[in-house]
């Protein structure tokens, strides 16, 4: 399986979307600051995930979550709370 991802900085609350084959492998990537784009701004939750059996499906995914029409489902899913 193949993941996209949603995280939440607990510190800031910056929003990161991502994939991934190991989930909770890279959330403690994540955590531990191993992670260019997230380096020193954690911790982070999961704050939403889906999962593709199809990796270039979970990389549409991701593209897709990452422009306005991708944030405006998140904010219907999820509500703005999250967001």
């Amino acid at each position: 399986m193949f993941y996209t991802y949603i995280l939440k900085s607990k510190k800031d609350g910056n929003i990161y979307t991502g994939t991934t084959k190991d989930l909770r492998k890279r959330l403690v990537q994540h955590n531990k600051g191993l992670s260019t784009y997230t380096k020193n701004r954690g911790p982070f939750e999961i704050i939403y995930y889906e999962a593709c059996l199809i990796e270039e499906k979970a990389r549409s995914r991701e593209l897709f979550l990452k422009s306005g029409m991708g944030k405006r489902y998140l904010k219907n899913r999820l509500g703005a709370s999250y967001l």
